[in-house]
């Protein structure tokens, strides 16, 4: 957990940067597509922040329930991200 902690951090203050510079970007007004790849490259980088985040939480938080005959309550917790995950905008 302290591993996951600290690389989480280190990442959200790359994340932090790369949001900066955006945001510059479009101060700036940046070419359109130098202002989307940014942003993309972010929404990459803080789902490798979800990854590993979710890695961590199964390995401990789930397998603790699961352990301890809590399932039903490691699969709600799943489901609804799964379903937070998977929402779609109209």
């Amino acid at each position: 957990m302290k591993d996951t902690k600290s690389r989480s951090i280190h990442r959200l203050k790359i994340i932090k940067g790369q949001i900066e510079g955006l945001e510059k970007q479009i101060e700036n007004d940046a070419y359109c597509m130098d202002i989307l790849t940014q942003s993309l490259a972010i929404q990459k980088s803080l789902a490798s922040l979800n990854k590993m985040v979710l890695e961590n939480h199964l390995r401990t938080h789930v397998a603790h329930m699961m352990a301890h005959g809590d399932a039903e309550k490691a699969v709600a917790e799943l489901t609804q991200l799964y379903e937070l995950n998977n929402i779609r905008g109209k």
